[in-house]
C-alpha cells in the first residue's frame, strides 16, 4: 500500500489509478470499464488501482464562512428531508416519477439556477451488489466506487447535453417520465449552453437510504480548488448505445479529502460533476488553474475505507440522481 503524509483529519484509504498509468493508452480506447445491455457493471480493462492512505476531514466541523460548498468546494451537505409519501428506492418507476422532482427543487433552490432536470440514478450497496439485488423495472444495484474519479470530462459533459436534446436511448433511467420518445431538453436551450451564452452544470444529489446513518464506505470528496489538470486522466465507459467519459485520478499529496460522518436521509449532499463556469471547463489545456476566482469546475470523489469503522458496522445504501443545471447568465 501507498502511504502519503496524511494532513489534519482521519486516516482513510482511497484508491487511485496507477502512477505508470500512460494518459495515451487512455485516449486511443485501450482502458475502458464495460456496461451490459441494462447499464450494469460489466467488466473493465486496464484500470490499475492503487490504495493510498490520505487524511480525511470531518467537513461538520466546518461552519459558517468556513463552510464547504458546491461553488466553492465542489460539495455541499443540505437538510432537506424527502417530502411526501414515502418511497421504495427498489422501485425504478417511484424513483423517477417521484423522486426525481425532489431532488429538481433541492438543486434548484441551492444553486439559483433558472431550470434543474434530473435524468439518470444510481443505488448503490456492496451488500446488494453481492447478492445480485435488482431495482424493479431497471438495473443491478451497484456497489459504492472504490475509485477516485470525477463523472465527466471536457468532452463528455457537453455531449451528454447533446445526448439529452434526442430522444432517449434504452439506458436512459428518465423514458419513463417522459410517456413517450421526446428529448428531455430543448434542442435551443442545449445551443444556448454549448455555444457559451448561458452556463450549464452538472449536479449529483447524494442521498442516504438505508434507514441507518452512513458507517461503511463513506463518500469521501476531494476540495475542488486542489485539483490541477496534472493529475487527470480520461477513460471510456462503454455503454451498449454510446461512449462516455469519466476522469480517473492520480494521486497528489495536495489534494485535501473531506467526509460527513453518519448521514442520514434527512440530509442530501450535492456533488458538482462539472460547471461551464470553472477553470478546468474554460482552459481547453494543462495550464488551467483549479483556483481561479470564480465556481469550481468539480470534484473528484469515492469511497473512502477509514480506520475506525467497525466491520460489523451497518452496510451503506444510497441513491445518487444526476441533474443537468441550466442557467440565465
Amino acid at each position: 500500500m501507498n502511504a502519503s503524509q496524511p494532513p489534519s483529519g482521519m486516516p482513510g484509504v482511497v484508491q487511485y489509478l496507477s502512477e505508470d498509468a500512460q494518459p495515451s493508452l487512455y485516449r486511443n480506447g485501450r482502458v475502458f470499464t464495460q456496461r451490459d445491455r441494462d447499464g450494469s457493471n460489466a467488466g473493465s480493462q486496464g484500470v490499475d488501482r492503487v490504495p493510498y492512505t490520505v487524511g480525511v476531514r470531518n467537513a461538520r466541523d466546518f461552519g459558517g464562512s468556513e463552510a464547504r460548498t458546491l461553488t466553492r468546494h465542489g460539495f455541499e451537505l443540505l437538510d432537506a428531508p424527502f417530502v411526501g409519501p414515502a418511497i421504495d428506492f427498489r422501485d425504478h418507476e417511484q424513483i423517477v416519477d417521484r423522486y426525481y422532482p425532489d431532488c429538481e427543487c433541492i438543486v434548484q433552490n441551492a444553486t439559483g439556477a433558472a431550470k434543474v432536470v434530473a435524468f439518470d440514478h444510481n443505488v448503490r450497496s456492496a451488500s446488494g451488489k453481492s447478492e445480485g439485488a435488482r431495482i424493479a423495472g431497471d438495473q443491478q444495484v451497484q456497489g459504492p466506487a472504490q475509485m477516485v474519479h470525477g463523472d465527466y470530462t471536457l468532452t463528455s459533459a457537453p455531449q451528454r447535453l447533446r445526448d439529452l436534446a434526442e430522444p432517449p436511448s434504452r439506458n436512459d433511467t428518465y423514458v419513463v417520465r417522459l410517456g413517450g420518445h421526446r428529448s428531455l431538453l430543448d434542442p435551443d436551450e442545449v445551443a444556448r449552453a454549448l455555444d457559451g451564452q448561458n452556463r450549464y452544470a452538472i449536479v449529483n444529489l447524494w442521498r442516504n437510504i438505508a434507514g441507518t446513518p452512513v458507517a461503511r464506505h463513506p463518500l469521501a470528496l476531494c476540495d475542488a480548488q486542489t485539483v490541477t489538470p496534472g493529475e487527470l486522466v480520461v477513460f471510456e465507459i462503454r455503454y451498449a448505445d454510446r461512449t462516455g467519459e469519466n476522469y480517473f485520478a492520480r494521486y497528489r499529496d495536495g489534494h485535501r479529502w473531506y467526509y460527513y460522518p453518519a448521514m442520514t436521509g434527512e440530509e442530501a449532499l450535492l456533488i458538482k460533476q462539472w460547471d461551464s463556469a470553472g477553470p478546468l471547463a474554460r482552459s481547453r489545456g494543462a495550464e488551467g488553474d483549479a483556483t481561479s476566482a470564480g465556481p469550481c469546475t468539480f470534484s473528484f470523489h469515492t469511497a473512502a475505507e477509514l480506520d475506525d469503522i467497525p466491520a460489523d458496522a451497518p452496510e451503506r445504501w444510497s441513491i445518487e440522481v444526476r441533474t443537468i443545471v441550466l442557467y440565465d447568465d
